[in-house]
C-alpha cells in the first residue's frame, strides 16, 4: 500500500463517521499534514450567535490528528492532550483548520493546527500530543 492509499483510507473512514456526515465536515490528507472543512450552520452556535467553541475544538483537533495518523498506517492515533487558543468568532461562510505534524518519536506524535474563515482570518490555533492506541486500521472502523 502506498502513501496516497493510505491517506485516502484515512479521508474515507474520516468522511464516513456519523459526526462528520452530520456536521458536513470533510478532510484531505497529505504526508504529515491533513486539512479539515465545516460548512458554518445556524445549529452551531451559542447563545451569542456565533459557532461554539466546540467546532473549533473539532476541528483543530482533527486537523493535527490525521496530520499524525498519516505516518501511522498500523493503528489509529489517539489525542493525549489538546490545547485550544480562540481568537474570533465566526457566524457564517466555511471554517479550516490546517494540521501538520511537528515531531514524531517513539509512540508519541507532536502536531499543531490553524484554524481560519472563508477569508482567511484566523480563528483559533490548536497544539496536541497524540499516541499509537491498540485499535487496528481495518474495514470495521471505515478504514477501506
Amino acid at each position: 500500500m502506498t502513501d496516497s492509499d493510505h491517506h485516502r483510507k484515512l479521508e474515507r473512514m474520516y468522511n464516513a463517521a456519523p459526526i462528520s456526515r452530520w456536521q458536513g465536515a470533510t478532510i484531505a490528507i497529505g504526508d504529515g499534514q491533513a486539512e479539515v472543512r465545516i460548512p458554518v450552520r445556524p445549529e452551531f452556535y451559542h447563545s451569542g450567535s456565533a459557532v461554539h467553541g466546540s467546532l473549533y475544538f473539532r476541528a483543530l483537533d482533527d486537523a493535527a490528528f490525521f496530520a499524525a495518523n498519516s505516518r501511522v498506517r498500523d493503528v489509529f492515533v489517539l489525542t493525549v492532550s489538546f490545547t485550544v487558543h480562540l481568537t474570533r468568532p465566526v457566524t457564517s461562510g466555511e471554517l479550516s483548520a490546517k494540521g501538520r505534524l511537528l515531531h514524531a518519536s517513539g509512540r508519541l506524535f507532536l502536531a499543531e493546527s490553524m484554524l481560519v474563515d472563508a477569508q482567511g482570518q484566523m480563528l483559533g490555533h490548536g497544539s496536541g500530543v497524540f499516541t499509537r492506541s491498540t485499535i487496528a486500521l481495518e474495514p470495521s472502523i471505515g478504514y477501506a
